[in-house]
């Protein structure tokens, strides 16, 4: 099932620029340590996230939030008390607009939807009404897509659009994975932080890359998530644009938080093989655009920590992309693309790109899954 396709991006009636409004979905973040609680247990109440009967889901995770409350705490007030996470966002969204606002024809406003922290989705789809766009782009943060980050944002935007009575013709961009200008950004960051890396070490030491990306239960992808597939083809494009012959390289998982399997290998597996290997690993957050505490502190703290307990000889980070200007270019061109498609729900090539076997492919799942939550809300 699909949608109605959006309007082409044609001047209005009154001869005056198009006016488009650009949502940009992110996880969000506590903004103060008071808040923490209440973010974990909008994280973990969401069906997406907590795939357990509805009538346990609430009360079970508020059981996980309180687990996770002072773990979470700990870790937020290594960043001062709160995630950096809104306002790298919003950073974003700023310079994405100035891009988008030197093009002939539209006048394109950047608005921002956390989907467990605030602005949450209904209080972004008031301001977007409130601006009264010709038409709406959703484009998600996350370059991968999957059921539990781009497609609870979406189904959680459909309800919230149609309580605020926002009825602008919507484009929904599912996912950037294998975008060239994402891949040549993203490879660009990895290469500055490679050559800084291997100008430190000692030229006898092997270097390898971490690509870690967050994890999933194994139950969720084998479902039909196409997430890990979609995060193995971002890393063949990001390394064949590195141009390092022989790279040894590996695709990890990290931010295991439930006890059932997750997907792997996991990051902290590949820390102590590195070590047994005595090689220096350079990590890559190749799912997040946007440092957050999964880059700052499970990455920088514990992760570095955890890389000198086990011998590795050496540990580096590969920089988020942040307001990056390549990647900024990248989103910038995303957002061209997806306007140009004629498609309510594209990708960044237009169709489906998912194998058949991925059955929460967006393109087989997602429209219809947004509509049902218009028709609930």
């Amino acid at each position: 099932m699909d949608l109605p396709a959006p309007s082409p991006p044609v001047p209005t009636a009154s001869g005056g620029r198009r006016r488009v409004a650009v949502v940009l979905f992110n996880l969000g973040g506590p903004d103060a340590p008071e808040s923490i609680r209440p973010f974990l247990v909008n994280l973990f109440t969401d069906p997406a996230i907590l795939r357990v009967p509805g009538f346990v889901r609430p009360w079970l995770g508020r059981i996980i939030a309180w687990r996770r409350t002072k773990p979470a705490t700990e870790n937020y007030a290594i960043l001062g008390g709160k995630s950096p996470l809104r306002e790298l966002t919003e950073e974003q969204a700023a310079a994405l607009e100035v891009l988008l606002n030197q093009d002939a024809g539209i006048e394109a406003k950047c608005f921002v939807a956390m989907r467990y922290w605030h602005p949450m989705s209904d209080e972004t789809a008031r301001a977007v009404k409130a601006w009264a766009p010709d038409e709406v782009l959703l484009l998600p943060l996350y370059p991968q897509f999957s059921t539990t980050t781009t497609g609870s944002s979406a189904i959680d935007w459909a309800r919230a659009a149609a309580r605020a009575k926002l009825e602008a013709p919507t484009t929904t961009l599912c996912c950037f994975h294998s975008h060239p200008g994402f891949a040549e950004a993203t490879a660009a960051l990895v290469r500055g932080a490679w050559d800084k890396a291997r100008a430190e070490l000692d030229p006898a030491i092997k270097l390898r890359v971490l690509f870690s990306a967050h994890g999933l239960p194994e139950s969720i992808v084998k479902a039909g998530d196409p997430y890990q597939w979609q995060v193995e083809q971002t890393v063949a494009g990001v390394v064949e644009r590195l141009g390092l012959p022989d790279l040894d390289h590996v695709v990890c998982f990290q931010s295991r938080v439930t006890p059932q399997k997750w997907i792997g290998p996991s990051t902290e597996d590949e820390l102590e093989r590195a070590g047994h290997d005595k090689v220096a690993v350079l990590v890559v957050p190749i799912a997040f655009t946007s440092e957050h505490s999964e880059t700052l502190v499970e990455l920088d703290v514990e992760y570095r920590e955890e890389a000198e307990k086990l011998g590795v000889p050496g540990y580096y980070r590969a920089p988020a992309q942040n307001s990056d200007p390549a990647f900024i270019g990248a989103l910038a061109d995303l957002v061209r693309h997806a306007r140009g498609s004629g498609r309510s729900l594209c990708s960044f090539a237009g169709a489906r790109q998912c194998p058949k076997q991925h059955g929460d492919c967006p393109h087989a799942t997602l429209a219809a899954a947004m509509q049902r939550a218009r028709e609930r809300a």
